[in-house]
């Protein structure tokens, strides 16, 4: 605890120190800019006696003259011009920077890093990032594309600010989920890959005995739920194709290539228009959880602003724990 209060005291007082000497060379640099310790002091709201010490004190630190006396006010001595030089660099950095953090507040100007696969970031996340855009039109957007698994673990380590993911059963007490919603998982065949299987083996074909059945590869999360249905009932696929993309799975339905586990919602349009059809299953495959994940320590103001329009566009339900 005792060297605990000093580093304290010390982190203090080099706190302290580096506040008055930057204090400090702006009244240099203003008194230099204006050849004049009285225009130094209107322009500063400072009275002249507190600019005259504090030129004296930073002389008597440098051990050099800086300003020379004259008839219209005072010049800079050599010391002082190279003194002058690196202090207006020093001092355009800082307004610079300044205006930077400004511009970051007035315009909203900031990036924000988002991790989702392929499917998810076409068929859920863009509509969310075309309004977002809309209203934040500064702010750069990074996309981590890749699978559900992948950016759990980079969210984990807050390499990136949020993920739609498909949501684990088990949370950390870190990880936190806006917007969750349901998907139900089925399974769909073009009408004619389902009249080559009749035709050759009957009204009554076996689905996992004499279909070529398409799955997502195995790294992927929604390929454990579906292995675990299938193990669960017990079932034996005989021919397997594993693709990487559930965009692949749904195409290669499209040309009879087999039957793909695809989500529904991810397929209405081919459902309504008859481009594929769905292969009815008992028991169904339970419905499972889709959702935007982040960590719990992420106060940066984009993530904040993105969080309010998901809030916005549906009703926003937090999962094992609040959201301030």
């Amino acid at each position: 605890m005792y060297l605990k209060s000093i580093f304290k005291r010390i982190i203090s007082k080099q706190r302290s120190y580096m506040e008055q000497n930057l204090s400090t060379y702006r009244i240099f640099f203003e008194v230099a800019k204006q050849g004049n310790i009285s225009k130094a002091a209107e322009s500063l709201y400072i009275s002249q006696p507190a600019i005259s010490k504090t030129i004296v004190r930073l002389e008597d630190n440098l051990n050099v003259k800086l300003f020379k006396r004259n008839s219209r006010g005072v010049s800079l001595t050599e010391e002082g011009e190279v003194l002058f030089r690196h202090v207006q660099e020093a001092i355009h950095h800082i307004e610079e920077a300044e205006n930077a953090l400004q511009k970051m507040k007035d315009y909203h100007i900031g990036h924000l890093d988002i991790g989702a696969s392929t499917t998810l970031c076409r068929y859920i996340l863009l509509p969310y990032l075309k309004k977002f855009m809309e209203e934040f039109p500064n702010i750069q957007i990074n996309l981590k594309n890749q699978d559900s698994a992948k950016n759990i673990q980079v969210l984990e380590a807050q390499d990136i600010d949020i993920a739609l993911v498909a949501i684990p059963k088990h949370l950390s007490p870190n990880q936190k989920v806006i917007l969750e919603q349901e998907v139900e998982d089925i399974f769909v065949a073009s009408p004619k890959y389902i009249e080559n299987l009749k035709a050759l083996h009957g009204n009554n074909f076996s689905l996992f005995q004499n279909a070529t059945v398409m799955l997502m590869d195995d790294k992927n999360v929604s390929r454990h739920y579906i292995d675990m249905y299938i193990r669960e009932n017990q079932l034996d696929f005989k021919q397997v194709i594993a693709l990487n993309t559930m965009d692949l799975l749904i195409d290669f339905a499209k040309i009879d290539m087999g039957i793909s586990c695809v989500i529904r919602s991810f397929v209405e349009k081919d459902l309504e228009n008859g481009s594929l059809v769905q292969i009815d299953i008992a028991p169904p495959i339970p419905r499972r959880k889709i959702g935007f994940m982040y960590h719990a320590n992420n106060c940066s103001k984009v993530f904040r602003e993105l969080s309010f329009l998901l809030g916005k566009r549906k009703r926003l339900r937090i999962i094992k724990g609040s959201f301030i």
